[in-house]
């Protein structure tokens, strides 16, 4: 309860930005569609989550004793397995591999921001419930620093949508779950002649195959649900 408490908190936040709840429409080409008016206010918020996230949620995941002896020692992925099967994310980063594009391949305003590589090495549920969570409080120290930083200036580079060479084309972000690819091929008229996105369940769903040997049943669905899984973006 203490969690949903927050989470509305959060769709307070996201609604006051962008006066939707849950899909927000705030990117377009060039920019985005509204602005921020009232800084102040959402640092407010962002304090409210934060204080949460410091007093309930993070010692809750990182030093209760239930949720230890649930998770520790579980669904353990070897970093050179998270190697072998290509996991990305979170799931990567439980298992000690400092891999993260925001600090790698820096894009956007995160080069000026900064971002904390989070990386546990015991690759078990509980680490990656850990990265978690301390991601989590990473996030709303760069929300912080980002509304503070936050420059003047136009929305958006342009009204008009540029033209579309033909050829192809690819783009790499760190999503919540891990590294998500787009590719896009053009013939040069405005309709894609293709569009893929690799998401990182994709990448992340076979390495469950490594986290399941000797595990028992009744601990599947707590190693699934480790790698925060969306079984729909595989399909893309």
């Amino acid at each position: 309860m203490e969690i949903f408490a927050l989470r509305e908190l959060v769709m307070d936040v996201l609604e006051a930005i962008s006066g939707n709840r849950v899909n927000y429409a705030m990117n377009c080409i060039g920019g985005v569609n509204r602005d921020i008016t009232d800084p102040a206010s959402i640092l407010v918020a962002v304090r409210q989550i934060r204080q949460g996230l410091e007093k309930v949620v993070i010692p809750s995941f990182t030093t209760d004793r239930t949720v230890k002896a649930r998770t520790a020692g579980v669904g353990t992925l070897t970093r050179a397995d998270a190697l072998a099967y290509g996991a990305v994310g979170p799931t990567a980063r439980a298992s000690g591999v400092a891999m993260d594009l925001r600090n790698d391949l820096p894009y956007a305003a995160y080069g000026e921001i900064g971002v904390k590589t989070i990386v546990q090495t015991a690759g078990d549920v509980r680490a990656r419930v850990v990265v978690r969570a301390l991601e989590m409080l990473d996030s709303v120290e760069m929300i912080e620093k980002a509304l503070k930083m936050l420059p003047a200036g136009p929305l958006l580079a342009g009204s008009r949508i540029p033209a579309i060479p033909a050829g192809e084309a690819t783009a790499r972000a760190e999503a919540p779950r891990g590294e998500v690819i787009y590719y896009i091929a053009s013939d040069g008229s405005d309709v894609p002649q293709r569009v893929k996105i690799r998401t990182p369940t994709f990448m992340n769903m076979p390495s469950v195959r490594a986290m399941s040997v000797g595990q028992q049943l009744a601990d599947m669905p707590l190693i699934q649900a480790s790698i925060d899984p969306c079984y729909s973006c595989t399909d893309r």
